[in-house]
C-alpha cells in the first residue's frame, strides 16, 4: 500500500481500492482473510452479537411480511444477525472468508458457507435472494462497486438488501491502528448514494448511527460490561443524535469539532 494517500480519497470524492487489478485484489484478500477473527473473535462460545437493536430499528422494521425463501448474508460470519427473523428464513447462505467464524447450525438452520472469490463475484444465479444483508463488510473490500453491483444482481426484483458501513476514514489506513485491520476504511456517503443511483436501486431507508458512541461508551463502561449500543434507548437516542449531526459528516476528520458526527450509515435497499 502506498505511504501517502492521494487527496481525492481523503477527500471522499473517490473510494481507496475501487480501481484495483486483480493482483493487488488479491495481497488485499490475503491480508484480510483471518484478520477479523485475529483481533479477538474467533470463539463462537464467548462471543456476544450486539447489534440486533440496531438492526431492528434501522432494518428489520422496514422489511415486508412474510418468509424468505433464500437469503444471503455477505460477510456474516456466525450468521448471528439472523435470530430475530430466522424463523421466517427457508435457506440461508453466507459468504465468509474466515474458517474460525461459521456456524454448524442455526436455530432449524444450517447454513450454507461458501468462500469468496477474490474478484468479488458471487457464486450465485441471476435474481436468487430475497433478502441481502451487509454488516460491517464492504468496507474490508478494495473493489466496492464491483461488489454493490454484485448483491443488485443476485437480488430478486423486489427483494431487499440491508447494509450497514462506516462513512469515516476511519483514520490513515497506511498506518497500523489499534482495534483495525490492515486495510479497511469506510465508504463516503456520496459514493454509495452515487452506486445507488447508478443500479437504480430504492433507497426505502438511510439512517445514519454511532454518532460519539465511542465517547459515550467510555463513560457507559464503568457502570455496565454491556457496550451502551446494545440498549434499545440508546439506539434510539442515537438515531436523532445522528440525524441531527449529519450535516458535520466529513469523510476524514481533521479536526475534533468535525468528529461530532455519524459514523456509519444504515441502508434499506428494494431492488427495482
Amino acid at each position: 500500500m502506498a505511504s501517502i494517500i492521494d487527496d481525492k480519497y481523503l477527500t471522499g470524492e473517490a473510494i481507496y481500492g475501487d480501481d484495483f487489478t486483480i493482483k493487488q485484489i488479491q495481497q488485499w484478500y490475503d491480508e484480510e482473510t483471518e484478520a477479523y477473527a485475529n483481533l479477538g473473535s474467533k470463539e463462537a462460545d464467548e462471543y456476544v452479537y450486539g447489534y440486533h437493536a440496531l438492526n431492528q430499528l434501522h432494518g428489520f422494521q422496514y422489511l415486508p411480511a412474510g418468509r424468505f425463501e433464500n437469503v444471503l448474508g455477505l460477510g456474516a460470519a456466525w450468521g448471528h444477525e439472523f435470530y430475530p427473523i430466522i424463523d421466517r428464513i427457508d435457506n440461508l447462505h453466507i459468504v465468509e472468508p474466515s474458517d474460525n467464524l461459521q456456524s454448524e447450525q442455526l436455530g432449524h438452520l444450517k447454513p450454507i458457507y461458501k468462500k469468496p472469490a477474490v474478484s468479488g463475484e458471487l457464486p450465485y444465479f441471476d435474481n436468487f435472494f430475497d433478502l441481502v444483508t451487509c454488516s460491517g463488510t464492504i468496507h474490508h473490500t478494495p473493489n466496492v462497486s464491483f461488489i454493490l453491483s454484485e448483491l443488485h444482481r443476485v437480488l430478486k426484483p423486489g427483494g431487499h438488501l440491508l447494509l450497514r458501513e462506516p462513512v469515516i476514514s476511519m483514520g490513515d489506513w497506511t498506518k497500523s491502528r489499534k482495534g483495525l485491520t490492515k486495510n479497511e476504511r469506510g465508504v463516503p456517503i456520496k459514493i454509495f448514494r452515487k452506486i445507488f443511483s447508478d443500479l437504480k436501486m430504492q433507497v426505502v431507508h438511510e439512517g445514519f448511527c454511532f454518532c460519539m458512541t465511542a465517547f459515550f461508551q467510555r463513560g457507559w463502561e464503568r457502570l455496565s460490561k454491556r457496550p451502551i449500543f446494545t440498549y434499545k434507548p440508546y439506539v434510539l437516542f442515537d438515531k436523532y443524535l445522528s440525524k441531527l449531526f449529519a450535516w458535520n459528516l466529513h469523510y476524514h476528520a481533521t479536526k475534533k469539532l468535525q468528529r461530532i458526527a455519524p459514523q456509519s450509515v444504515f441502508y434499506v435497499l428494494k431492488k427495482k
